[in-house]
C-alpha cells in the first residue's frame, strides 16, 4: 500500500471514526501518526455542560494547542520524504468555531484564526468521513466519554451543515466526501482496505462525492 500523498487529513464529525482510520492508515503507510489532544483541553467538559459560557474558551483552547502541535510537528518536516496522516485538520478550528460561538466572538475568533493558518502547511488531501446520523450515535455511545453521552443529534446535525458549507465548494485542494454509512472499518480489516483504496487513487484536486 502506498501513498501519493505526504499529508493526508482524515476529517468528518464528531464520532465519525477519525482517528480511527488514521491510525489504521498510519500504521499500513508506514507512516507518521498525528493525533488531536482533544483530552488536553480543560474546557471541553464544562462546554459540553454549558455550551454558552465555554464556548469561546473551548474553541480558543482546541486552536492553539493545534497550532502549537502542527508547527512542531510539520514546520520542520520535508514533506516530499515524510508521510503524515494526522486525524484532523486545522481548519476544523474554524468550522467548529462557526457552528458553538455568536457572530461577535467567532468575528474575534477568525481574526486570530488567519494569522495561525497563514503560517500551516496544508494537507495535500482531506478525508471527509460522512456515516450518517444514527452511526455516528451508535459510535459515540461505543467510545463511552461521559460528556458525550447526551449530546443531542441537532448538535450533530449542526456540525456537518458546518463541515458541507466549508467543504463542499473547496477550490484548490482534494477533498473526498465519503459516505461510509455501510462499512465497519473497526471490526472489518476489508472494509478498511476497501476506504483505503478510495483514499490513496490519485486525483487532481477538486471535491469528490464517493461511497465506501
Amino acid at each position: 500500500m502506498k501513498s501519493s500523498y505526504a499529508y493526508i487529513a482524515i476529517e468528518g464529525n464528531i464520532g465519525a471514526g477519525k482517528t480511527t482510520f488514521a491510525k489504521w492508515l498510519a500504521q499500513h503507510l508506514g507512516g507518521d501518526l498525528l493525533l488531536e489532544r482533544f483530552q488536553e483541553n480543560p474546557f471541553i467538559e464544562k462546554f459540553y455542560a454549558d455550551p454558552e459560557r465555554y464556548g469561546l474558551s473551548v474553541e480558543l483552547a482546541f486552536v492553539s494547542d493545534r497550532y502549537r502541535q502542527l508547527r512542531e510537528r510539520i514546520g520542520a518536516r520535508n514533506l516530499f520524504r515524510q508521510l503524515l496522516v494526522s486525524d484532523y485538520s486545522f481548519v476544523k478550528s474554524q468550522i467548529f468555531a462557526k457552528a458553538n460561538l455568536p457572530a461577535e466572538e467567532f468575528r474575534l475568533f477568525q481574526t486570530m484564526f488567519k494569522l495561525m493558518d497563514a503560517q500551516i502547511a496544508k494537507p495535500e488531501l482531506v478525508v471527509i468521513l460522512d456515516p450518517n446520523v444514527k452511526k455516528i450515535q451508535q459510535q459515540i455511545k461505543k467510545r463511552g466519554r461521559p460528556y458525550e453521552r447526551d449530546m443531542p443529534e441537532s448538535y450533530l446535525d449542526k456540525i456537518a451543515n458546518h463541515y458541507q458549507r466549508h467543504y463542499r465548494y473547496a477550490r484548490g485542494s482534494r477533498i473526498l466526501w465519503i459516505d461510509t454509512s455501510d462499512i465497519d472499518f473497526v471490526e472489518y480489516d476489508e472494509d478498511a482496505k476497501r476506504l483505503a483504496e478510495l483514499v490513496l487513487m490519485p486525483r487532481k484536486p477538486g471535491v469528490y462525492e464517493l461511497k465506501a
